[in-house]
């Protein structure tokens, strides 16, 4: 079993949004079986998967005190991909989930705000020698911030290359525990989570991190010496 985590210290940053959206992409692609935790106390994901008329991706109540067990069992249980979702902190939840995960998720917003949040969730990450991927979430088509976060965020670590654009079909499918891959129809949000989800996937699997050009932006948009490589 593969766990990945999904952490920030910024809230509004849409660990929830990507950690269903994941879950869900990885069953729909023979990942699975896939479960899910929640230990942020706001308990979103939870509200989530309350609504969800699907049965899979399954979900486990727990908490921090037992969190190492419950893994431990779902392990044996034969669960392929755990994901969790954790609280906007920094504190005892965010160390102990990065202390299972097999790889951290850290979502970030081209806005300020996310970019000066991210080195405490990095160091964190880091000091618990664990691996780590940056995705950038709800971008603004064509926008320059969203150019510019591609190249402080590859300064940090790995940076994933497909970007989340921010879609009302994201806000609109999580209402009724749903995800944009199962609304009618196809659409480039959905197109997106699969690009991610094949790149979370490989890196699971122990591929090495490599960061080129994100693969819709557009080409050139930013030069490579910005970029880089890890």
């Amino acid at each position: 079993m593969k766990v990945l985590a999904l952490a920030s210290r910024k809230g509004g940053s849409g660990k929830t949004t990507l950690a269903g959206h994941l879950a869900v992409q990885a069953e729909r692609q023979g990942s699975g079986p896939v479960a899910l935790i929640d230990v942020d106390p706001q308990g979103s994901l939870t509200e989530w998967w309350n609504a969800r008329a699907a049965e899979a991706p399954q979900y486990v109540q727990t908490n921090l005190r037992r969190l190492s067990e419950d893994v431990a069992a779902l392990r044996r249980h034969g669960v392929k991909l755990l994901v969790i979702d954790t609280p906007p902190a920094l504190g005892n939840a965010i160390q102990t989930v990065v202390g299972l995960a097999d790889l951290v998720l850290i979502p970030a917003r081209p806005s300020p705000h996310d970019l000066r949040s991210v080195g405490a969730t990095v160091e964190i990450v880091e000091r618990m020698e664990k691996p780590l991927v940056f995705v950038i979430n709800a971008a603004t088509h064509n926008a320059r911030i969203t150019l510019e976060t591609v190249s402080m965020l590859s300064d940090h670590g790995p940076l994933a290359p497909a970007v989340i654009h921010q879609r009302v079909d994201f806000a609109s499918s999580m209402i009724d525990g749903r995800t944009v891959m199962e609304l009618a129809g196809t659409s480039r949000a959905s197109q997106e989570v699969a690009k991610l989800w094949n790149y979370i996937e490989r890196r699971l699997d122990g591929a090495k991190p490599r960061i080129g050009l994100t693969s819709n932006l557009s080409p050139g948009a930013v030069p490579a010496a910005a970029i880089g490589a890890n």
